[in-house]
């Protein structure tokens, strides 16, 4: 959705992934365990912007915010 309401569709420069089952999330040490909440494993809030296949920046949420990962922060960073 977020790429469709800003036009990125088909653009060849921004990829948009999925990680239905957790295993990007595990890998890059960013799962939380929420089990005790009856919500599973789940992964943190963060945006990542990658270039060239390595991670430029790394935005991790502290506690129950929203604003480093938000659209308008990593968009500000490209």
């Amino acid at each position: 959705a977020w790429a469709k309401a800003n036009d990125l569709n088909g653009a060849d420069d921004v990829v948009m992934l999925a990680d239905g089952n957790g295993d990007f999330t595990r890998a890059v040490g960013l799962a939380l365990d929420a089990k005790g909440f009856g919500m599973g494993e789940r992964s943190q809030r963060y945006s990542m912007l990658v270039k060239d296949g390595v991670v430029d920046q790394l935005n991790i949420e502290q506690g129950g915010e929203f604003k480093v990962s938000s659209a308008e922060h990593l968009l500000a960073q490209l």
